[in-house]
């Protein structure tokens, strides 16, 4: 059964979120809280899978990823067993950064980033197109980035 989230947990959550590096004691302060609550509600918030990991946000641009694709994918065998193969074989792929099963047109949509275009043409050729269940490849070349977030509006569910 999934916690009941109070107003201190939602702004946790949202401080957390806005950077997962501070200290409790910091979250602590800024709730006017001692630091043993806030400590024990963190805990709280892991155990039940509200916060599923802490990570840095690396900037793919300066790292030298400049190209950013989406892949509309449709699967041949439409099987349990089809669908599940190909999104293990997809998770062993590191350029994939994304992987949703979606309605509509396409089974899945993929999002990929990568060094370049000639990358994104590798990662076609050499691992894509040899799953052997592969339907039709769609590719959407980003030409830029409008929005980028990883942030959950917490406030609509106050």
């Amino acid at each position: 059964m999934p916690l009941k989230l109070d107003k201190i947990d939602l702004k946790i959550l949202k401080l957390l979120q806005d950077n997962s590096n501070r200290t409790t004691k910091s979250l602590a302060e800024e709730l006017n809280l001692s630091t043993t609550p806030v400590f024990e509600r963190i805990k709280k918030l892991e155990k039940a899978g509200y916060i599923k990991q802490y990570a840095a946000l690396l900037d793919a641009q300066r790292l030298g990823f400049k190209q950013t694709v989406f892949i509309g994918i449709t699967i041949q065998g439409h099987t349990r067993s089809y669908l599940e193969k190909f999104v293990n074989q997809i998770n062993s792929f590191p350029e994939v950064v994304e992987c949703h099963r979606v309605s509509g047109n396409f089974d899945y949509l993929l999002k990929l980033i990568v060094k370049d275009i000639e990358a994104y043409e590798n990662f076609i050729l050499t691992k894509l197109t040899l799953i052997p269940y592969l339907g039709s490849v769609q590719s959407l070349i980003s030409l830029s980035q409008g929005k980028q977030t990883h942030h959950l509006d917490l406030e609509s569910l106050e």
